[in-house]
């Protein structure tokens, strides 16, 4: 068990230019940790790596070796891309680097491996650690196999945990996400386009909750599966009517035809993550919504 108190603590984090990973680093350093930080698209702090590449293997072996804990964020997001080449590029970056990493990392190093609430599919009640999964589409499916790879690491012996993060929310959340999307369109006065159905419902999180979350994780010893949410569904009519509220525009609403592999209603039990972590993530959509508002805001160029 780590102390809270470890700055002097290693972490070696993969995905770190994403969102979430952005967000953990900033955090990591900020309270003194030291962070060895990568990502396969270049970046100011962090390492260009290709877990997926054979050629950048030695390199990801020596890291791990060096780490106190390793947290495994890098992947390949988004539900709807379809077709052969987005099936290929998420096994790749999904699946492959998983392996890649479990590879390499030493049997004393702690694992957290983000994977998501996707797994689960829809549901009709909150989503619990133990429930069968049953993915809608090929990018859940990649997740359950990287978690399938996790749970086979830790039958063997080593210490790796799987994190189930639903719709994470903030500052630098991907432009292809609901929020950013319909933020962009009220301050630019363009439809706000909704898929499926304004009474779908997400479980959101904070992404300073799942910061907080992963390091609840390797700060504790937990070793298992746990997920990240609120535990309290939104539906999407009222992240609409809090995105126009927090602009101040209201642009005509566009309900668009939805998607087979977009789950109905996603909803975390939260049991296991207030047993084990010592709290639930909670969210106030206001502030966060005018949280991300703020971070993506034109900044003036003066003349």
């Amino acid at each position: 068990m780590f102390s809270n108190s470890s700055p002097s603590l290693r972490w070696l984090v993969t995905g770190a230019a994403g969102f979430i990973g952005g967000h953990l680093v900033a955090e990591l350093r900020a309270s003194g940790c030291q962070v060895m930080a990568v990502d396969r698209r270049p970046s100011p702090g962090v390492e260009r790596l290709d877990l997926a590449d054979p050629a950048d293997l030695p390199r990801l072996a020596e890291l791990c070796r060096r780490a106190d804990a390793v947290v495994h964020l890098a992947g390949r997001p988004g539900v709807r891309e379809r077709g052969p080449q987005a099936r290929a590029a998420r096994r790749r970056d999904n699946v492959l680097a998983t392996a890649r990493l479990l590879e390499v990392v030493p049997k004393a190093v702690p694992v957290v491996v983000a994977s998501s609430s996707s797994v689960y599919g829809s549901c009709v009640g909150p989503s619990r650690e133990g429930d069968p999964l049953r993915p809608l589409g090929d990018y859940g499916r990649s997740k359950l196999e990287a978690e399938m790879l996790c749970v086979a690491c830790r039958e063997a012996g080593w210490a790796v945990t799987v994190v189930r993060p639903f719709t994470v929310v903030g500052e630098r959340q991907r432009p292809d996400m609901a929020l950013a999307r319909w933020i962009e369109a009220a301050r630019t006065g363009r439809p706000i386009r909704v898929f499926g159905s304004l009474e779908r419902r997400r479980d959101l999180t904070d992404v300073r909750d799942v910061v907080l979350g992963i390091r609840r994780v390797i700060e504790t010893g937990f070793v298992g599966t746990v997920n990240l949410g609120s535990g309290r569904p939104i539906r999407l009519g009222e992240m609409v009517e809090t995105v126009m509220e927090v602009v101040g525009s209201r642009p005509p609403v566009v309900v668009e035809p939805g998607s087979a592999v977009e789950a109905d209603l996603t909803w975390a039990d939260t049991s296991l993550c207030e047993a084990e972590l010592g709290f639930v993530p909670s969210l106030d959509l206001p502030s966060v919504v005018r949280r991300q508002a703020e971070a993506c805001r034109p900044v003036a160029v003066s003349s």
